[in-house]
């Protein structure tokens, strides 16, 4: 096992592109910025928005996803709306942008954490100016304490890893899905600067391409060595024995253990408890939602069919263009996602430790007053 790689307990950023370091979503001066994750991997480019209604278009837009990420922008965009709330009907302006913002993602939970911690820091203002002030800070301060979660999960989940794994990972949770470092890639990363030599197998993960698009162009960037597989062939390799452990993040986790996470979860959790592998899950304590008891209580966003009957690239040309593949006049459904029953998930990796998916483990954790202790 991986443990004697002592990594600075200190936060320390995890993306360096083109000499600079980035964090996914960050606020300057009231202006939300964010790495517009539709034009990668051919495109890096940060787009501001300047009132919450933008940034809660952004959201809906999917132009930042991932849960981690999404609920530092819907942080950053609640407390755009506490600047922008007028004196003479504050709190009714508040209380409308949020259910603005809850309404983008409904599945989620850690946007519907934060609207939830910047809006009550607001409210609890004795003055709507002092409320400013308390929404800023509170909305910087969720972004620090995602992106150290981020880290502390990395340096929990390198424990489960060894030299030479072959690890299965799905959709995107690396540093753009959260404030920075990731939830299920932040292992990966840190175990590999500690020379720890692994090998991703990067689901393209359809209909949005999260996988081939930003997973991919991720540690390409970290230069881990990776291979994209079509979604269907994850099977092959698993029954090959070519892959030794399954890390994926989450969305929402329910108080029994049940996960929701991007569609396509759920089969690969059967493939592994088929061909006894294990089935990592890394979230931070914002992702656990204790008010939800089980996996189908769980609301599931159902997505526009174009991005099923359609997909995105770029052309020999150099654009970026979207091409239908399905025939005129075929519908689609596009359940964003699935839900992955507790008993399919070995273990939780969390800032805190690693979890068994048991109601009072998870309950015991949720509660905990030391977030930042790593066991």
């Amino acid at each position: 096992m991986v443990g004697l790689c002592l990594l600075s307990t200190d936060y320390f950023p995890a993306m360096l592109i083109q000499g600079k370091d980035y964090r996914s979503v960050w606020m300057e001066h009231g202006v939300v910025k964010l790495v517009d994750q539709r034009l990668l991997p051919h495109k890096l480019e940060v787009m501001s928005c300047k009132s919450f209604r933008e940034t809660a278009q952004a959201i809906k837009q999917m132009a930042v996803r991932g849960a981690g990420a999404i609920g530092v922008a819907a942080g950053y965009a609640m407390a755009q709306a506490v600047l922008e709330a007028p004196e003479a009907n504050f709190t009714s302006f508040l209380e409308e942008a949020a259910n603005t913002i809850r309404s983008t993602r409904p599945t989620a939970h850690d946007l519907f954490y934060a609207v939830a911690r910047v809006l009550k820091a607001a409210l609890s203002a004795p003055s709507p100016e002092l409320a400013r002030q308390e929404a800023v800070r509170m909305a910087h301060r969720l972004a620090d304490e995602n992106a150290k979660a981020g880290e502390a999960i990395g340096r929990v989940g390198m424990s489960l890893l060894q030299n030479t794994m072959r690890i299965l990972t799905h959709c995107n949770t690396g540093w753009l899905a959260f404030g920075d470092w990731g939830s299920a890639l932040s292992p990966i990363y840190q175990a590999h600067q500690c020379g720890i030599r692994l090998f991703v197998y990067v689901t393209e993960t359809r209909p949005r391409a999260q996988g081939a698009k930003l997973t991919a162009w991720e540690l390409r960037q970290a230069e881990i060595p990776h291979a994209v597989i079509a979604d269907m062939a994850a099977g092959y390799f698993f029954q090959r024995r070519e892959i030794d452990c399954v890390m994926v993040g989450a969305d929402r986790i329910a108080a029994n253990g049940d996960v929701a996470n991007k569609v396509g979860t759920y089969m690969l959790a059967v493939l592994a408890k088929q061909h006894h592998v294990p089935f990592y899950v890394a979230a931070p304590r914002s992702t656990f939602d204790l008010s939800t008891p089980q996996g189908s209580a769980i609301p599931i966003e159902e997505r526009e069919s174009e991005e099923v009957l359609c997909v995105s690239g770029l052309t020999r040309e150099g654009k970026l263009e979207q091409v239908r593949v399905a025939p005129e006049g075929s519908p689609a459904k596009n359940p964003a996602f699935d839900v992955t029953p507790a008993s399919l998930v070995t273990s939780f990796i969390t800032e805190a430790g690693v979890i068994e998916p048991r109601a009072h483990l998870i309950a015991r954790f949720v509660h905990a007053r030391d977030a930042a202790s790593v066991s």
